[in-house]
């Protein structure tokens, strides 16, 4: 059972401008999600019902998990330290 990924607009530009080793490594975590989306590694974010979060080194893949139609939507994806400043 494979899951769709879905990616915010502003994630598309997040990743392009990373260096391209941290675009690969970031580009293979999120396809792996559609196979496994609460993979080992995978937590819950803290008062954002419904949000996960996977660590990629020291950046972090925000997501969202819906799984009547087996979708993953790719909120945010950004270094650590100022990626949690930036969620809807």
């Amino acid at each position: 059972m494979q899951y769709r990924l879905e990616f915010y607009k502003r994630v598309e530009r997040s990743i392009s401008e990373f260096p391209p080793v941290i675009q690969t490594r970031v580009l293979n975590a999120v396809e792996k999600l559609q196979m496994n989306p609460r993979s080992t590694g995978c937590k819950a974010l803290t008062g954002r019902h419904g949000y996960y979060r996977i660590r990629v080194g020291d950046y972090r893949i925000i997501y969202k998990i819906k799984d009547e139609v087996l979708l993953i939507i790719v909120i945010a994806v950004g270094h650590r330290r100022n990626i949690y400043h930036r969620l809807p």
